[in-house]
């Protein structure tokens, strides 16, 4: 098998990247606490989504998402949310709503930013969600990955993990996409609250590791290997903040041994000092080497969420644009440190801003 990750030219393609997973709203409560908070700003948020905003606001790729929405006025939110950030939705499922959210609804996360010595804070309402009940058979994946064409297709484990009806339409959905020759990219993203319904860390590896099989693109945080796929890190400590380069390293080439279909294996690398102080960084396995990007010590963050998804946006942008591993991991670790300087889920810069950064430029103000 053939350690290069080849993909697909923009010219056979309708689409540069394809996500697939759930969009929720998030409640943000600024610096408040969701407990205490009389006011919300409202963001849309999706692990897998998120990809193929910034793919379409940040990088100017055609970009569209796989998910399903109820048929009333928070479906229609997220809708106008989708929209602004000019991600398709011609295959977007949407749900007849009963009145009351029994049969469907739209998932609602909300997110604290933390601040100091108070950590982020996430709590869930997503049950029955639209998105959640997606299964085999939906989609027509023949038309997208076969008629339409793919380029990169990014979906993930916390849309694997809400159900195993979702699991399976992942299954599904990556099948085909290697049937076209499509990039299938996978990103771990670990939550042990909803692996939970599912048989915890032990149901999350059985369905990782199948849907591992089919996966070009491997990405995950030392514990997402961990506790997803059974791969152990040595010299990470019991809370994993810190983890050697060259244990990373082992533990990738024990993953790339066992799926040889791997061919690019990364991660980001967050040493959390404190919510607004962490230190940041990437590395990118390809081809037996492993590439690391620039650290970024005592990073000021303003709102970590959407960090990792910005990272992986932009690793993508760098192979899609042919312009090799090095750069690739590269335009991820700036990508997500922007994505952090921001509020909400999603990346709020441009192509220019991402490569000055990776420049190294300072933050004077530019006029």
């Amino acid at each position: 098998m053939s350690s290069e990750l080849i993909i697909k030219s923009a010219a056979e393609t309708k689409w540069d990247c394809v996500s697939f997973g759930e969009v929720m709203l998030r409640f943000d409560p600024g610096f408040g606490r969701v407990r205490n908070s009389r006011q919300f700003q409202v963001w849309e948020g999706g692990g897998e989504y998120n990809v193929a905003r910034a793919m379409k606001k940040c990088w100017g790729k055609r970009a569209a998402v796989v998910t399903a929405l109820p048929k009333n006025d928070l479906g229609w939110l997220v809708e106008d949310f989708i929209m602004q950030g000019g991600v398709d939705m011609s295959h977007v499922i949407w749900r007849d709503f009963d009145g009351l959210g029994k049969n469907t609804r739209v998932g609602l996360n909300f997110t604290e930013k933390g601040f100091g010595i108070r950590p982020a804070l996430g709590c869930s309402d997503r049950g029955h969600s639209a998105a959640s009940q997606i299964r085999p058979g939906e989609v027509n994946w023949e038309k997208l990955f076969g008629e339409e064409g793919v380029r990169w297709f990014q979906t993930g484990g916390i849309f694997a993990a809400l159900a195993s009806n979702t699991a399976e339409a992942v299954i599904e959905a990556v099948e085909v996409a290697n049937k076209y020759g499509t990039v299938v990219a996978y990103d771990l993203n670990y939550r042990a609250s909803l692996w939970k319904s599912q048989g915890g860390k032990e149901g999350a590896q059985k369905i990782n590791r199948n849907i591992a099989k089919y996966c070009d693109v491997m990405i995950g945080n030392e514990e997402d290997f961990t506790a997803c796929l059974g791969f152990e890190v040595e010299g990470a400590d019991e809370h994993l903040t810190n983890i050697e380069t060259e244990s990373f390293k082992k533990m990738i080439q024990a993953a790339v041994a066992e799926f040889p279909n791997f061919k690019v294996a990364a991660t980001t690398l967050r040493n959390a000092k404190t919510a607004t102080i962490n230190d940041w960084s990437a590395l990118c396995y390809y081809q037996g080497e492993l590439y690391q990007s620039m650290k970024r010590e005592n990073l000021e963050i303003y709102d970590r969420v959407g960090g990792g998804d910005g990272f992986a946006s932009g690793l993508a942008y760098g192979f899609l644009e042919g312009k090799g591993p090095q750069a690739a991991v590269e335009y991820g670790a700036a990508h997500g440190a922007l994505a952090m300087s921001t509020p909400g889920d999603t990346s709020m810069v441009r192509v220019e801003e991402v490569e000055a950064a990776m420049k190294g430029k300072g933050a004077r103000v530019i006029r």
